[in-house]
């Protein structure tokens, strides 16, 4: 598919409008500060965000308290791949929140079940484990992967092992801030959780050499978000599915921010015909209304938790589980992944044409890039500022890497437009 609709009530697809509504005249710095000021002032500075103040958004757009409109091209690391204010999944939210939003697990809710049921379906598994953030899914998953060795593989209590790839980010906890190589994430929160391995990320083989008799997992992303949309070897994953496999370990895909449509298919690891043991799925599984968060796998693995071991008082309640139900049905009907193979080819044919021209590498995967800017231009935070003030928000990561990921939704015009708009500040660098 090339061309999306305005509106499609099945599926929540709708565009706002062009992006020529961003006056620049329409700014009003103080509007702005204010509201900076008011946050830095009492919200904890463990973010750097670009200085826009964002009030609203519709489709892939948003508006700042200054009303400047923005093309969104980070959907919040993908929690928002469907859209600002998805009509579909608004309308899910409104019912429920008109009926009950929490229980708890002490509990059974009239949503959780269907949930659960759409959603292993998705999978192809068997059992959910509904949790709220992409970060408990990774404990989640680790926890799993620990009770399973020591039931069902037969590991000595307290001996289990995981292995990890490096230049990895799975969260901050400080579980999982104990195997990332970030010392941003890592420096100064220790003494750091043991029983976990690194490897060099998209080498089979030093997995393999890294398993002993101990090792009851391997965690990986299927395509590095974070580190700046690292694309492995095509024979990477079925490759490590292969050793997992031959080796009784379990394969865990973090799939947080590469899974629910954003590569072109429903799972990155689907690009190249691997199934995991467990997914590990969030972001995009909550709309960008509700966190949701879920490890997905078969009862012979999720079936190792008992009643008590685990728990949290919001994961599978009943808002949750009703967007992430309306999230599912989105999935199903496959429109999204198909809008995001196609968009995203033209994504990568505009962005390859920037090399040489102030970009050294691209990286693509469905509608989701990393570009590294020549160093000697910029930095990618410059690179990001400029864009903003054109109009564009992107992330940087990494020093000159930008990271651009759009909602799915975004229109075809509207993308090549956010383009144009990385080809002006890059021939401005250049002059």
């Amino acid at each position: 598919m090339s061309q999306a609709p305005t509106e499609s009530p099945a599926t929540g697809i709708h565009s706002p409008g062009a992006h020529a509504a961003s006056p620049a005249e329409a700014f009003v710095e103080p509007l702005t500060d204010a509201a900076i000021a008011r946050e830095e002032a009492h919200a904890a500075h463990n973010y750097h965000p670009l200085p826009i103040v964002v009030e609203s958004g519709d489709g892939a757009w948003v508006t700042a308290v200054d009303g400047r409109r923005y093309l969104d091209c980070l959907a919040a690391y993908s929690a928002v791949n469907f859209g600002h204010s998805n009509p579909v999944l608004l309308d899910a939210a409104r019912e429920q929140l008109g009926r009950i939003t929490l229980t708890s697990r002490a509990f059974h809710n009239d949503q959780l079940g269907p949930f659960v049921e759409a959603l292993a379906e998705l999978a192809g598994k068997d059992m959910v484990l509904p949790m709220n953030t992409g970060a408990e899914a990774v404990e989640s998953g680790l926890k799993v992967a620990r009770a399973w060795g020591y039931r069902v593989k037969g590991v000595p209590d307290g001996l289990a092992n995981i292995i990890v790839a490096d230049g990895n980010f799975h969260g901050r906890t400080i579980s999982i801030v104990s195997f990332s190589d970030d010392p941003t994430a890592r420096d100064g929160f220790g003494p750091f959780t043991p029983g976990f391995r690194s490897v060099p990320y998209g080498d089979a083989e030093a997995i393999a050499a890294a398993i002993d008799e101990h090792t009851v997992a391997v965690l990986l992303e299927p395509i590095q978000g974070e580190a700046g949309i690292i694309v492995p070897p095509a024979d990477y994953l079925p490759r490590v599915r292969e050793i997992c496999t031959a080796q009784n370990v379990l394969m865990i895909a973090d799939e947080i921010q590469s899974g629910l449509g954003r590569t072109g298919a429903t799972f990155a690891c689907d690009r190249v015909g691997v199934v995991p043991d467990l997914y590990l799925l969030g972001k995009a599984l909550g709309g960008g209304i509700v966190p949701v968060s879920a490890v997905v796998g078969n009862t012979d693995i999720l079936g190792v938790l008992r009643p008590g071991e685990h728990g949290s008082t919001f994961g599978g309640n009943p808002l949750a589980a009703a967007v992430g139900r309306a999230v599912v049905d989105l999935l199903a009907t496959g429109e999204y992944q198909q809008r995001a193979d196609a968009l995203g080819g033209r994504l990568e044919t505009r962005l390859s044409a920037l090399l040489g021209h102030g970009v050294v590498a691209v990286r693509t995967a469905g509608l989701w890039a990393g570009i590294d800017i020549d160093p000697r231009l910029a930095t990618g935070r410059e690179v990001c500022e400029r864009l903003m003030r054109r109009g564009v928000l992107a992330k940087d990561t990494h020093g000159s890497t930008i990271r651009l990921a759009p909602p799915l939704v975004v229109s075809p015009d509207d993308l090549e437009w956010a383009v144009d708009q990385l080809e002006a500040v890059l021939h401005d660098l250049r002059a």
